[in-house]
């Protein structure tokens, strides 16, 4: 397997810059998640933007859609900022016989406390081992895009049933 990364900037790269007391998008941090957990097998990491999601155009979406739609790998991984990665995966609808998994993190991969980590695990395995389609890896769950919102008020990721039918702590 050659999995594909391509960064698209949002929580999981962004750095504190304390000389203005903000936050900025760094470099893409998921080389070095990577690293650590001593991948086995081969990957590159594109960084195609270094933009908050909220800030992403549609512009920005149609590079997104270009360069996963010329990339000559099957198995792709794209972080991306969790305010607009439902729209994301949706102007991805309709690139055929690759399997997308979109991620992303609450929390930036540089906080002890991130979920950086573990969700790009998540999409890493979700990319190995699902069929061909589109799907969101946040919150410890596998959704397909389209069946799925952020629910900013509980801080994760969720499915539209989930609406219909909560689920008991």
């Amino acid at each position: 397997m050659h999995l594909q990364i391509f960064a698209t900037g949002g929580t999981l790269d962004k750095v504190y810059h304390d000389a203005l007391s903000d936050y900025r998008i760094g470099d893409p941090v998921a080389p070095g998640i990577l690293e650590e957990g001593r991948v086995d097998f081969r990957y590159d990491v594109e960084s195609l933007l270094k933009k908050d999601s909220l800030e992403l155009t549609d512009d920005d979406r149609a590079l997104i859609r270009a360069r996963v739609a010329a990339c000559p790998h099957r198995h792709i991984v794209i972080t991306h900022g969790t305010d607009t990665m439902t729209e994301t995966a949706a102007a991805l609808a309709g690139i055929a016989d690759r399997i997308i998994v979109l991620t992303g993190a609450m929390q930036p991969a540089r906080f002890r406390n991130s979920d950086a980590a573990f969700n790009l695990g998540l999409a890493v395995g979700a990319a190995q081992s699902l069929p061909a389609g589109i799907y969101i890896a946040m919150s410890g769950r596998i959704f397909e895009a389209g069946s799925v919102r952020k629910n900013r008020a509980a801080g994760r990721f969720e499915t539209l049933a989930d609406d219909r039918h909560p689920e008991t702590p």
